[in-house]
């Protein structure tokens, strides 16, 4: 997993990256593998870091992201 030890969130913040993980998880087809759960979980820690808070965007980018990640 990436480093995010100096990332910070507010428990707003914490909530909607958990509503857009939920949401991008649930959108996948099972069963969901953990390496699928850790990228998109990544990239939602990551963009949310760069300061966007809308979940859409976060599930979207995570689920693009994942898209064109290679696959093991």
């Amino acid at each position: 997993m990436l480093d995010f030890s100096n990332a910070s969130f507010s428990p707003e913040t914490i909530g909607i990256m958990k509503t857009a993980l939920d949401t991008a998880v649930a959108s996948l087809p099972a069963p969901v593998s953990s390496a699928h759960v850790r990228s998109i979980a990544e990239t939602i820690l990551r963009t949310a870091k760069e300061g966007e808070r809308n979940p859409a965007v976060l599930e979207r980018m995570a689920l693009m992201e994942l898209q064109i990640s290679p696959r093991d």
